[in-house]
């Protein structure tokens, strides 16, 4: 969940009146927010009296509130004062217009080399835009908000903001080498080339974070005006020749992204919040991006969407009682402009700014807020159940329990792992693992999610090689594979894994816990297969050849059991033999 940092006397004086912090704070809680933390710092301020100076010492009031991480509108100072006064009837939602160009409109214009690494970008100009120091910061700000939230870190999306006055059209967004790359970058007094930003930046605070985004690749994405002058290389940093200061009266935006719908979304919000300051309230330029394909689309979109809803299912729903006509002011005051259709339904138009609205259940969730969740009447259910517990949990726990009696002890590793964990390690190749990867995992520990106990409780026992020996281990949890069956594509096992360490394999013992816990499960051993289990020896490259077997029950193979390879225990950086079973414990629910 973001946290804004608003000064209370601006945050005040744009609304229009004042509240103690008990007021505000109430206030928030009615609205669907909350005020996290109030905090002040001290400004020191000059004052001049005739020739002389002295300086003075002034407090500001913080607000910190916490803001849903889906209302992406209401990440600055503008979009929450906006959803405030509306909130409180004080304001209706203005109408925000995209209008064309009185002149030639502006255009971006996507090459193809682009797509090997940030494939999409869309534009939006704000004419006869008026900053203060304030709004200037807020714009800065909110910029900041997106690209740590909607824009995950500048990895989906970078947003440029540019003084068009300074640049001159049309725009292209190519790729090009590294070194082919020069330009002065903001707040820089000379020009670099895009490797030598790179060895720059290495060491900043704020920028180093996004270098990896883009270091690794052979040419980087940059944008020119039609006379040659960088404006930016995204996701990095603008250049300093277009920056915008406190004059620019026109401003031309960039997003680039690898994600075109989150780069329209965050296009979207930055316009609408700061259109107001236009010299047309509300109104935003259009700008045509010409694709590689010779397509022209133009953006923004600002699309108003609507959406038809029951009556009866939202006060089903959230539980109230409501008639239409309440229903719709409930959820005008939620920046969503309701009108009645008959009697049981009504129409919600969705504005540019509320893209988190995707669903009707999501208008429910604002009918609530509005209505407030502390004024629904608490009532009984009208059914009666008895609870119990899920049958996969409540077997686990009975295998844990028994598993323990054993002499085992319970082990609890993480769900993901490297890459090498679950295949060279394991002396299988990656390719016939179905693991499931992490798109961008932060380290080598976290690359795919696990497909096999046996790698955690191997990493487990070598961090506890002091130990005394033997040392029997034992873990009951998920495992992830893929299924092109789910709609997700993945699909999670419950296995129960265990594994005895010592100077010798002491494959009996996990052979007999293996007839232990089919014996405790009614399972017979049955050779046929067709009511019990039995096992069935086969090669294994993760275990020691002729010392593997199969278990078999009701036809499926359901699980391994053996002596594990010399090269796979010495992998795990471990010196003395090891045994392991490990199956997957739902065919026998």
């Amino acid at each position: 969940m973001p946290t804004i940092s608003i000064n209370r006397d601006l945050l005040f004086k744009a609304l229009g009146r004042s509240y103690t912090e008990e007021q505000f704070d109430e206030l928030c809680f009615k609205f669907g927010i909350e005020l996290d933390e109030v905090t002040s710092d001290k400004l020191i301020i000059l004052k001049e009296q005739g020739t002389e100076r002295s300086a003075g010492a002034s407090e500001e009031i913080i607000y910190k509130i916490d803001i849903p991480a889906n209302r992406y509108d209401l990440l600055c100072l503008e979009g929450l004062v906006q959803g405030l006064q509306v909130f409180l009837g004080e304001k209706q939602f203005p109408a925000f217009k995209v209008v064309p160009s009185v002149t030639v409109p502006q255009r971006l214009i996507i090459k193809p080399s682009t797509a090997s690494i940030r494939p999409h970008a869309v534009a939006a100009v704000l004419r006869n835009i008026h900053f203060d120091q304030n709004t200037f910061s807020s714009f800065i700000d909110l910029q900041d908000k997106l690209h740590q939230n909607l824009c995950r870190k500048r990895s989906l999306v970078a947003i440029g903001t540019h003084d068009l006055d300074t640049v001159q059209g049309p725009f292209f967004y190519e790729a090009l080498p590294p070194d082919s790359i020069k330009f002065k970058p903001l707040s820089q007094s000379k020009e670099f080339t895009a490797s030598q930003l790179m060895d720059l930046y290495s060491t900043d605070s704020h920028l180093r974070h996004y270098l990896p985004i883009i270091r690794d690749s052979s040419v980087y994405p940059v944008i020119k005006d039609s006379n040659g002058v960088v404006l930016s290389m995204p996701p990095i940093i603008n250049g300093e020749h277009s920056k915008i200061t406190l004059d620019t009266k026109n401003v031309f935006i960039e997003c680039t992204a690898t994600d075109l719908t989150k780069a329209s979304i965050v296009l979207d919000t930055l316009v609408c919040m700061f259109s107001r300051y236009c010299g047309d309230q509300f109104t935003v330029e259009i700008c045509e991006v010409e694709t590689p394909e010779g397509k022209i689309h133009n953006y923004p979109i600002l699309k108003n969407r609507h959406e038809k809803i029951s009556v009866d299912k939202i006060n089903t729903m959230v539980g109230i009682n409501e008639k239409a006509d309440e229903i719709a002011d409930l959820l005008t005051r939620m920046c969503l402009t309701a009108t009645v259709e008959g009697t049981g339904s009504i129409s919600v138009e969705i504005p540019p700014t509320r893209h988190d609205i995707i669903h009707a259940c999501d208008v429910y969730e604002d009918v609530a807020i509005a209505f407030g969740y502390n004024n629904i009447t608490k009532t009984l259910p009208k059914t009666n159940t008895i609870a119990s517990q899920f049958p996969l949990n409540k077997l686990s726990d009975q295998l844990r329990d028994q598993l323990a009696q054993a002499g085992f002890t319970e082990a609890l590793t993480f769900s993901l792992c490297s890459k090498e964990d679950i295949s060279e390690k394991l002396r299988k190749p990656l390719n016939s693992v179905p693991a499931v990867h992490v798109s961008n995992p932060k380290t080598l520990e976290f690359q795919v999610a696990r497909t096999t106990l046996l790698s955690g409780l191997l990493k487990t026992i070598a961090a506890n090689r002091k130990m005394p020996l033997p040392m029997k281990l034992f873990e009951v949890s998920d495992v992830v594979v893929k299924d092109s069956q789910r709609d997700v594509g993945a699909r999670n096992c419950r296995n129960l894994c265990a594994v005895y360490y010592n100077k010798s394999p002491g494959f009996e013992l996990v052979h007999g816990l293996l007839d232990r816990l089919m014996q405790l499960l009614e399972v017979p051993l049955d050779q046929s297969g067709s009511k019990g289990y039995f096992l069935k020896p086969c090669e294994d490259a993760t275990f020691f050849p002729g010392r593997c077997a199969q278990i078999i029950f009701a036809g499926t193979v359901v699980g391994i059991v053996g002596v594990l390879h010399p090269d796979v225990v010495t992998s795990f950086d471990l010196n003395l033999p090891c045994s392991a079973l490990e199956l997957n414990i739902e065919p026998f629910l």
